[in-house]
């Protein structure tokens, strides 16, 4: 009888166990923490400052989820280990939306990480040597935004109408005859030993030490900027009381004067 009791026990224990672990539905209950995925620099510093000083007045639990690449945020999104998350841009969601077949929301912008150009090798683009190498991130929205920025600043010129997911198919004049290295984002500030000219994503660079603001040879303005990094959820969780009060202390001053006073221009507050 006891040996029957315990074996019974432990089925009880390990069907409870079982039920937990198999949801993975972090949006099902509305009075939960608000879970949402982040890179950690500047998204997750931004939010754990909402945390901390903010969510709790405003009556929000927030619980964040840090990774430090550009896949795993959209993979919990999608598998709804998250409710939010908080790292990409629109041109950025809409590539993972034609690559998954998923359909996300994006919510609201909230701050725009300066992409940048970075050498250790060329002091003035206007001196970039004939044949340089140019690192760029090598994803689609990214690549194309990378070589938008090399065309604004002179070093190239792209088709009329190219789209904002750009490639070397897309250029019209390259008078250099610059050579491009996809490169994961992350790899980016490395590689700037290895290349004459590095264009880097801003979380990377700050992470790296840099400043676009006063490293860079040349970098994006705010003005008309599409490539704001903003809160991006399914879209049945859209309108989550939850998701909305965050973006309303994303938005709020003590967040733009924490974000200036902090990265002094290497992170910028969106612009409408």
């Amino acid at each position: 009888m006891l040996r029957k009791m315990t074996i019974a026990l432990a089925s009880v224990g390990l069907l409870a166990g079982l039920t937990a672990c198999g949801s993975s539905d972090a949006s099902e209950d509305k009075d939960a923490p608000l879970k949402v995925a982040v890179n950690p620099v500047p998204h997750g510093d931004i939010l754990t400052y909402v945390k901390d000083n903010l969510a709790a007045k405003a009556g929000l639990k927030l619980d964040i989820v840090t990774f430090d690449d550009y896949v795993q945020p959209n993979t919990a999104l999608k598998e709804k280990q998250v409710t939010a998350n908080y790292f990409q841009h629109v041109p950025f969601m809409q590539e993972f939306e034609k690559k998954s077949g998923t359909k996300l929301s994006f919510v609201a912008p909230v701050h725009l990480e300066p992409l940048g150009v970075y050498s250790k090798k060329v002091t003035d683009l206007k001196a970039t040597p004939q044949g340089a190498t140019v690192a760029v991130p090598n994803d689609p929205a990214n690549e194309g935004r990378s070589l938008k920025l090399l065309a604004d600043n002179g070093l190239l010129t792209l088709k009329p109408n190219a789209p904002t997911s750009a490639t070397e198919k897309d250029i019209a004049s390259n008078p250099k005859g610059l050579k491009f290295k996809p490169l994961k984002a992350a790899q980016l500030p490395r590689s700037r030993d290895d290349v004459d000219l590095a264009v880097i994503n801003g979380n990377y660079a700050i992470e790296a030490g840099l400043n676009p603001a006063k490293d860079a040879l040349a970098a994006e303005k705010p003005e008309g900027n599409p490539y704001a990094n903003g809160i991006v959820t399914l879209p049945e969780n859209k309108d989550d009381p939850r998701v909305k009060k965050l973006v309303t202390l994303l938005q709020g001053p003590e967040v733009k004067q924490y974000v200036e006073q902090k990265y002094k221009g290497s992170v910028l507050i969106a612009t409408s």
